[in-house]
């Protein structure tokens, strides 16, 4: 039965005021790490590990999470995601050390979970096939504009008022979602209602990711190499459970037997791993290099996702009457052209080249996201939305994971533990060149998984 338009109306606001907060979030904390690395006399690999940490426990919780809310109800597990969060956006305002900050990061990114693993399933549920496009486009809109205003207000309010405020700043819009959830967000969606939650599955995987995640980070020592073979033999060990199991956290068949849900998930993870921590590695460029300030930097950095959620809306629109391949293959390819023009980073570069190559991403992105999204949530059945929803979000944040631990690695092998000095400025500039030169080839590479899904309709 379709749902009655004050209904979606309300899933819409929610979901869009939501998918607002986590990105702000996480481009305006890019633009504080130089200071915060200041305070806490943190190195530049402790420094990474400051949006790291988040982006982990996010990926260790989301799928999990997305198969509670199938079967307990998606806005109860949303709106508890909603407090947490904004629990822990305070804490991390009053964070008294580095530690403590990478910890409330932590488990700030367990609210992430619970909010990106029913989002989009909540709108996927209220809205029909012939609509979904658009929701998701509108969507998508609102993570982008998180991330256009992140930058420059998050600049701003490290400027003039400390980087404490970047997190502060996030308590009331926590806040709002939680009373917008509560007042106008009524019913409840859980179609797998009844069924076992798979607590053993979700221990093999939360585990697995961090002995991936962490192991990758830790990449070229030991430590590293046994922690992703590990990680790897948790993978093996989670697929073989999850075959077994009558009531699976995640129903493998999806994977194995559903062309289109595995290769759009595939794509998203290799854009995400490609494009993430182009932020990161600019914001670092833009202060270090060009003598930037944070507000300043946040200020250049904008024009990528102001692209992007200027022209989300009409990709998604496009994905319900062009195939979602065919859109989303063209996004990627631009991607990989932006990261490429990057790769050309020298100290004198014009801003005008670095301007360029973040509008090409942007709309790059902005045609390969939605309509990606339309593709998997439109690839399974209602009562695997959750499911869905979270392992999208779960490529997305793997993705994230694994961009920033490329970085990690490539930095490690350029400037090991050392601080960025202008003594190593050379070779800080020559890891950010590297690294943009992985993202291109692999974003490249990603094309031809984008292309080979398959048709939707």
């Amino acid at each position: 039965m379709e749902a009655d338009r004050a209904t979606k109306r309300a899933a819409a606001i929610v979901a869009a005021v939501a998918a607002f907060l986590t990105p702000f979030m996480g481009s305006s904390v890019n633009v504080a790490l130089p200071v915060i690395g200041a305070e806490f006399a943190l190195n530049t690999m402790l420094l990474s590990w400051v949006p790291s940490s988040f982006l982990l426990s996010a990926a260790m919780f989301l799928v999990p999470c997305g198969r509670l809310a199938d079967i307990y109800g998606r806005k109860k597990i949303f709106f508890a995601g909603a407090a947490v969060y904004t629990l822990f956006s305070l804490l991390s305002g009053l964070a008294p050390s580095g530690a403590a900050l990478i910890a409330f990061r932590f488990l700030q990114g367990i609210g992430g979970a619970m909010i990106f693993g029913t989002g989009v399933a909540i709108l996927t549920s209220v809205y029909p096939p012939r609509e979904r496009g658009k929701a998701l486009g509108i969507n998508v809109a609102a993570v982008y504009t998180g991330l256009s205003l992140g930058p420059f207000a998050g600049g701003l309010l490290t400027h003039y008022t400390g980087w404490r405020s970047v997190f502060l700043a996030n308590v009331p819009l926590g806040l709002l979602v939680l009373a917008l959830v509560w007042l106008k967000l009524k019913g409840e969606w859980a179609e797998a209602k009844g069924e076992a939650f798979d607590f053993p599955g979700a221990a093999i995987y939360a585990l697995l990711l961090v002995a991936l995640m962490y192991g990758f980070s830790a990449l070229p020592g030991p430590v590293g190499y046994i922690l992703v073979v590990l990680g790897l033999a948790g993978g093996v060990a989670f697929a073989l459970w999850e075959a077994r199991t009558a009531s699976p956290l995640l129903d493998v068949s999806l994977f194995r037997k559903n062309r289109v849900f595995a290769l759009s998930n595939l794509a998203a993870l290799i854009h995400y791993s490609a494009t993430f921590a182009v932020g990161f590695l600019l914001s670092l460029y833009l202060q270090y290099i060009k003598g930037f300030t944070p507000d300043g930097a946040g200020t250049v950095l904008v024009a990528q996702p102001a692209v992007m959620a200027l022209l989300s809306p009409f990709a998604g629109r496009l994905s319900d009457v062009i195939e979602p391949r065919v859109v989303a293959s063209l996004g990627m390819g631009m991607t990989a052209a932006g990261l490429l023009m990057l790769t050309f980073l020298v100290p004198d570069t014009s801003l005008g080249l670095i301007l360029a190559a973040l509008l090409l991403l942007g709309l790059g992105f902005a045609l390969f996201s939605s309509p990606n999204t339309n593709a998997v949530m439109g690839a399974v059945e209602k009562r695997y939305y959750g499911v869905a929803s979270g392992i999208l979000g779960t490529m997305r944040l793997v993705g994230q994971m694994l961009s920033m631990g490329l970085v990690m690695l490539i930095f490690a092998l350029y400037l090991g533990k050392a601080h960025i000095r202008p003594a190593n400025y050379h070779l800080f500039l020559a890891g950010v060149r590297t690294a943009f030169a992985v993202f291109g080839v692999l974003c490249a590479l990603g094309v031809f998984a984008s292309l080979a899904r398959g048709n939707v309709r």
